[in-house]
């Protein structure tokens, strides 16, 4: 699984985590080289270097754990990225099918999308560049195309969806199926 490079630049926190790891691993070949040179000057091991060499390999051991650990972090993350990016387009794919199946109109359909997104129909009407009258009409044929009484029960027909399955043809049947 490949993570991109600008998942671990320096500026987030991926690549603060890969600097420290560095910096460690730098660390720990310095005091590495110093082990070795004590040894070759003492001739033996001796208390003071076998505490110095159990200290590196602890060294040693952190930073790989550490670097497989911030691996698996970016590969799960990625992952993630992936699973979201289908979801979100799976749940545009499903809603655009079901506005047509309502018969929605594209100014209908538009609106309706604002309105699940959470926007409010003054958000909405300064998005489409229209007045609040006309995205309230839009909004009120959108519940009678759909079979609901207002916004929450429109959100509510494709949370259902994901959570339980296709959307029946009958909004109001499904709401009594959800309560």
């Amino acid at each position: 699984m490949a993570v991109s490079r600008e998942r671990v630049s320096i500026w987030t926190k991926e690549g603060a985590l890969v600097a420290l790891i560095l910096f460690q691993a730098a660390c720990t070949s310095l005091f590495v080289a110093d082990v070795f040179d004590d040894f070759r000057e003492a001739g033996r091991l001796s208390l003071h270097l076998n505490m110095e060499l159990f200290a590196n390999l602890g060294l040693i051991a952190g930073i790989v754990v550490e670097a497989a650990v911030l691996w698996a972090l970016l590969r799960r993350q990625a992952r993630a990225d992936r699973t979201i990016g289908a979801a979100q387009g799976a749940m545009a794919e499903m809603m655009s099918a079901q506005f047509d199946q309502w018969g929605l109109t594209p100014a209908e359909a538009d609106v309706a999308g604002f309105t699940i997104k959470g926007f409010s129909v003054s958000e909405t009407a300064s998005f489409r560049g229209s007045s609040e009258a006309t995205v309230k009409s839009h909004l009120n044929s959108v519940y009678r195309k759909a079979g609901v009484s207002g916004r929450s029960q429109l959100v509510s027909i494709f949370v259902e969806e994901l959570f339980h399955g296709p959307i029946k043809a009958d909004a109001k049947k499904q709401q009594a199926h959800a309560i």
